[in-house]
């Protein structure tokens, strides 16, 4: 799968939308399918299928979970966003009054921290993904070693572990808008709560050993952003909650602006947004 130009949805105007489900379609419909050639590599190297139990940290709106449980996997999902939660719950499991009986895979989509994913037949996870990338909050790696903490042992031994960031930022295009993210708020001198940050060429192996995870492996995935129209762009991005502390700062329509500005290197003479990007993933066992 390859991320689409998106378009516009008629849903709600961009610079009065606040409510939190409609920022979540706009990441399940704008933004999420961005990151699915990340997924794909990932599952294609690791060969997931009908033997594979996956938990997924910070599943989302469950597009990565969609794909697995198409190559036969039995996944589990837990996210502590609601919004993205149910979206996640209507694209995996079957219609409360219809007669389908439940999906390939089995999917269980639960909210709140890992340890809410006991694997319900006590069997345990083979696979643990952490799709959303770190350096997306300058705090995230901590919350992501304690998700990890509590995940680990819920799988057997030896089983892997994937964790993913943002490639160099001279080979991500989008760096340069993503860095508004933090601009906003340093200028207003607002405490430091989230933001981008370009990733470091250790932060993984870091990670991963702070979790007592083993590396075994990497690899890099084009990941390229494109859009429809600037409309369609700046929705999609900040969908991904990285513009929330300068949206705190300021007001929307200023980040909306900002982040408008900043795109506009990246415009196409049809109109269109294509901003080419690298991500990494670090494949880790137990």
């Amino acid at each position: 799968m390859t991320p689409t130009l998106v378009r516009h949805h008629s849903h709600a105007e961009t610079s009065t939308r606040t409510d939190p489900g409609n920022r979540a379609r706009d990441w399940a419909e704008i933004q999420e399918r961005m990151l699915a050639p990340l997924y794909e590599a990932v599952y294609e190297r690791l060969e997931v299928g009908a033997g594979t139990r996956l938990l997924s940290l910070g599943c989302g709106s469950g597009l990565a979970l969609l794909i697995a449980a198409a190559r036969g996997a039995h996944v589990t999902g837990v996210d502590t966003d609601l919004e993205r939660l149910a979206l996640a719950r209507a694209r995996l499991l079957p219609d409360p009054g219809s007669d389908a009986g439940p999906p390939a895979g089995h999917p269980r989509l639960l909210e709140g921290d890992p340890s809410a994913a006991r694997p319900a037949d006590g069997t345990p996870y083979t696979l643990i993904t952490a799709f959303t990338p770190i350096g997306c909050s300058f705090d995230d790696g901590e919350g992501l070693v304690a998700a990890l903490r509590s995940a680990v042992p819920l799988a057997a031994r030896g089983s892997t572990v994937v964790l993913t960031g943002w490639g160099p930022p001279e080979r991500c295009a989008t760096a340069p808008v993503l860095r508004v993210a933090g601009r906003l708020p340093d200028r207003d001198r607002a405490p430091r709560t989230g933001g981008w940050r370009p990733s470091g060429r250790d932060d993984l192996e870091e990670l991963a050993f702070r979790a007592g995870l083993n590396p075994d492996g990497s690899g890099r995935v084009a990941c390229p952003f494109g859009y429809a129209d600037t409309d369609s762009a700046v929705r999609g991005l900040l969908s991904t909650r990285l513009f929330d502390a300068a949206v705190l700062a300021t007001d929307r329509a200023q980040v909306e602006k900002e982040v408008a500005q900043a795109l506009h290197p990246h415009r196409r003479r049809d109109g269109t947004i294509w901003m080419p990007n690298v991500f990494r993933y670090l494949v880790c066992t137990t």
